[in-house]
């Protein structure tokens, strides 16, 4: 087998994507969009780039990169965090997926393309990136704001129901029609997320001592063969190969060896995750877009909605005020990779081909548009309040920002500016900044 043209393609590919990359990022762009416009670029839809590639030669590559970021995601599920404050983390979480599920799911019906295409494009834009969304929290230095531990437990939700959700819709997407086999099947795929999930809750010292291996290579070698075995075990049950790496991730996260796992983890998820996404993009039609234009631009818009309503609903839950919610409500507009995994199973089930190109456009737009919306929350939010604040009488129609508030932000946003420029790595041997998340 001769592969050294495909491998050349492939790397030019992936060095394009390094380019591209890095000037997203000095705009305040994530990976992900960049990764998927490079892919765009160079699929045969598009002959952009006069590159002759098979992408069916990565596709177990973009596998392996599916299990990882599921294993990451469970692997950094903090379930001590989610247990301590249960009740007040479901109800903010719980309603900001159930309003984004609901009217989803009615917009996928309006569009008139399927009910199982309904449920797909339900999935897509109820729930945001959590790892874009822990990226902009700590780039944009707001770790600190009375709203983040708000955001990040609607984000551990997220990823509980995604798990969940994921479950259902590879159910409903099997094929059965008859009650028995599907009821069946569900009560499996539930059956496995309980014990996989009691097993993290209790079983830490025994996954702790069982995975005791001081060896780097051979430690590197068992969490990577759990999570491909685990993924493959959720396939044949039929809850997707990525639920079963997000559960086993969850079970090593309980473990001591959780911060070890993650040193090596992240790096090898970064890199098999841009050949998920890159893939992702080989595999779209540019000119499918011109067919799903309107249904994305809608989808955009309500998403924007939704999130402004149920932005502000859970921070008055959790008792913030205006400006906290708009700050929730931009940065959980960003959508990612859950959007994607939902497109690639429903192209895998035979659905609707315009739901891989209704999700690839979909994730650009909101990709974009979402560090964007982050980037400005504070002014936007500063702005709301002020146009909001009654005048006194007698008082001038111009309104003035008071000055204790100007020289509060201005502060926090240069402190923030001075963080990230002395921590950002150079190869001038300025300190490194630790690594964080990609996607």
């Amino acid at each position: 087998m001769h592969l050294g043209q495909d491998l050349i393609v492939l790397g030019i590919l992936l060095v394009a994507a390094h380019a591209l990359g890095r000037l997203g990022r000095r705009i305040g762009l994530p990976a992900i969009p960049i990764y998927m416009f490079v892919g765009l670029l160079a699929s045969p839809g598009t002959k952009w780039i006069p590159l002759e590639f098979d992408n069916a030669n990565i596709e177990l590559i973009a596998v392996f990169g599916l299990i990882l970021l599921l294993f990451n995601l469970g692997l950094e599920f903090d379930q001590d965090a989610f247990l301590g404050n249960a009740g007040r983390l479901l109800l903010s979480g719980g309603t900001y997926i159930l309003v984004n599920l609901a009217v989803g799911f009615g917009y996928g019906f309006l569009l008139g393309w399927g009910t199982q295409e309904a449920l797909v494009i339900a999935g897509m834009t109820a729930t945001s990136s959590s790892a874009i969304v822990t990226k902009l929290l700590i780039e944009l230095g707001r770790l600190a704001n009375p709203e983040t531990p708000m955001i990040l437990g609607v984000t551990v939700v997220e990823d509980i129901f995604i798990a969940v959700y994921l479950a259902v819709v590879s159910v409903v997407l099997s094929g059965e029609t008859e009650p028995g086999p599907i009821v069946l099947k569900l009560v499996v795929a539930f059956t496995f997320l309980l014990v996989m999930f009691a097993i993290a809750r209790w079983g830490g010292r025994v996954v702790t001592r069982l995975f005791r291996v001081r060896d780097a290579e051979l430690f590197t070698i068992a969490f990577v063969g759990l999570a491909v075995l685990f993924g493959g075990i959720g396939d044949v049950l039929g809850v997707t190969d990525a639920i079963g790496a997000f559960l086993i991730g969850l079970v090593l996260g309980a473990s001591r060896h959780r911060n070890r796992i993650e040193q090596v983890a992240v790096p090898l998820r970064d890199v098999f995750g841009a050949f998920f996404f890159l893939n992702f993009g080989l595999s779209l039609d540019p000119g499918q877009f011109p067919g799903v234009l309107l249904p994305v631009l809608g989808a955009v818009l309500m998403t924007i909605v939704l999130n402004i309503i149920a932005g502000q609903l859970v921070a008055r839950f959790n008792g913030l005020d205006v400006r906290a919610g708009i700050n929730t409500t931009a940065i959980l507009q960003n959508r990612g990779e859950f959007a994607l995994i939902l497109a690639t199973l429903s192209l895998a089930a035979g659905l609707d081909q315009r739901i891989a190109a209704f999700a690839g456009l979909y994730v650009l737009i909101m990709a974009v548009i979402g560090p964007i919306l982050a980037a400005n929350s504070e002014r936007i939010g500063a702005a709301v309040v002020r146009l909001g604040r009654p005048r006194p009488s007698g008082q001038p129609v111009a309104v003035q920002a008071e000055p204790d508030e100007e020289e509060d932000d201005e502060t926090v946003a240069l402190d923030a500016r001075v963080e990230q420029a002395t921590q950002q790595s150079d190869t001038d041997g300025r300190p490194v900044r630790p690594r964080e998340p990609e996607y």
